[in-house]
């Protein structure tokens, strides 16, 4: 697998002279902002959507929406405080283009609203963006009667040529590939005549939390939600048609972009807090609390936030990260540094995110002397002393923050890209080098 082509500035990764103690306010979720645009965009009513994330894959999804005729006004909340959208539902319509960058939430949950578009809406984005799964989507919809022209690709680029309105039923989908086929489907589902049944036929299905998250979000706006947690069928969701609500919705930090500052202070002995962690959630990246407390920390919820503290000493694990997959780079950089081996597993979907995800762990930290293998489903990783060397990111945002974290306890370590990081989260080196008091 050949790193990114394209010759880009190194970022020496900084390394900890001590143990790490601080608070570091993570910005907002990502999964939790796209989703709230897309349900706003599809409600009866204007709708507030404070303190949202702007990062590259939400900034494009809002570009999208705009492209479709809906207004976001970007500004401060309606009491004077913090950055909020205004998202204006209007009549969706075509011709638009669409850049999807390479955002999953961008390309996999915007095909099901152009259906409601009066006109057709082309998807287009980076290059990476053509090879990641859509076929999901597209069989999906076809099946509930939308027309969408991608010369038999399963992917982009394509066009979606909106109705105005899509029937909706009962729909099968193989969702093992990516959850968010399941969750596309569920976010416009209100909006089709006949509300939709999604029946999940796969083997597998990563990533649950997402979903869950999803029905949340919807039940919020006024949806009605049947799910298999509910006593319903296993591997069924349905949702009923009907108007949704324009609401006041704040954004929770995003709890996965936690993650490389939760293992600065464990590799580091240190201690960090994160403000505003939210006592209950769906979102995936609460399981950090628990991973990192068995690799060797320990964790509190205050009134000041998480406080998370490092003991000195970090532990291998044998963890099953099916619903976490998006953890797995950041706890694959932890385990690279333990005291034992650890197994990471259930994470065969990440050879189909932003890059290869277990390929390229395997080979960036093999770089630095490291001893990692594939398995079927995931990684093994028995620790050896490192040493410096570049650090490819195959532009993808949670490579360069796992390289990050080995650079912490590994001097000379070198990001390639690290700009990257601005998929999701906007200025970590600055956040990074807050941390250790630069």
């Amino acid at each position: 697998m050949a790193p990114n082509s394209a010759p880009t500035a190194l970022w020496p990764a900084p390394h900890a002279s001590g143990a790490v103690n601080a608070t570091v306010h993570v910005p907002g979720s990502k999964s939790v902002t796209n989703r709230a645009l897309v349900l706003a965009a599809l409600a009866s009513e204007p709708g507030w959507l404070r303190r949202p994330l702007r990062s590259r894959d939400t900034l494009l999804m809002a570009e999208a929406l705009r492209a479709m005729g809906v207004e976001i006004e970007e500004g401060v909340g309606p009491d004077g405080t913090g950055e909020a959208w205004r998202v204006v539902p209007t009549g969706l319509r075509g011709p638009a283009t669409v850049d999807v960058g390479n955002a999953g939430t961008v390309m996999r949950f915007l095909p099901p609203v152009a259906t409601l578009a009066d006109g057709p809406v082309r998807f287009d984005g980076d290059p990476r963006s053509h090879e990641r799964p859509l076929n999901g989507v597209i069989d999906a919809l076809r099946h509930l009667g939308a027309r969408i022209d991608d010369d038999g690709r399963g992917a982009l680029p394509m066009t979606v040529h909106g109705g105005g309105a899509l029937d909706g039923g009962t729909v099968p989908v193989d969702a093992s590939s990516s959850s968010q086929f399941v969750s596309a489907l569920l976010l416009s589902a209100p909006r089709f005549n006949q509300g939709v049944e999604v029946r999940h036929t796969g083997a597998t299905l990563p990533s649950l939390p997402h979903i869950r998250m999803t029905v949340d979000m919807l039940r919020a706006v006024g949806a009605q939600v049947d799910t298999p947690e509910a006593g319903g069928e296993p591997n069924v969701w349905r949702v009923t048609p009907g108007a949704l609500l324009g609401r006041d919705l704040t954004v929770e930090p995003d709890l996965s972009n936690a993650q490389p500052f939760l293992a600065a202070a464990l590799v580091t002995g240190g201690r960090v807090v994160v403000p505003d962690w939210p006592a209950h959630t769906t979102q995936p990246g609460d399981r950090l609390r628990e991973i990192f407390t068995e690799m060797g920390g320990s964790c509190e919820l205050t009134d000041q936030g998480l406080v998370f503290t490092g003991s000195g000493a970090v532990h291998g694990i044998d963890v099953d990260l099916g619903e976490v997959g998006e953890l797995a780079p950041g706890v694959a950089a932890v385990a690279a540094l333990a005291d034992s081996p650890s197994t990471l597993r259930g994470v065969a979907h990440l050879r189909l995110h932003e890059t290869d995800r277990l390929a390229a762990l395997t080979k960036e930290i093999n770089e630095l002397g490291g001893d990692v293998t594939e398995t079927a489903d995931g990684l093994h990783i028995r620790p050896r002393p490192l040493h410096g060397g570049v650090f490819h990111t195959y532009e993808d945002h949670r490579m360069a923050t796992a390289g990050s974290v080995i650079g912490l306890a590994v001097e000379g370590v070198q990001i390639e890209n690290v700009a990257t990081t601005a998929k999701t989260l906007p200025d970590f080196p600055e956040l990074w080098a807050g941390m250790l008091g630069a």
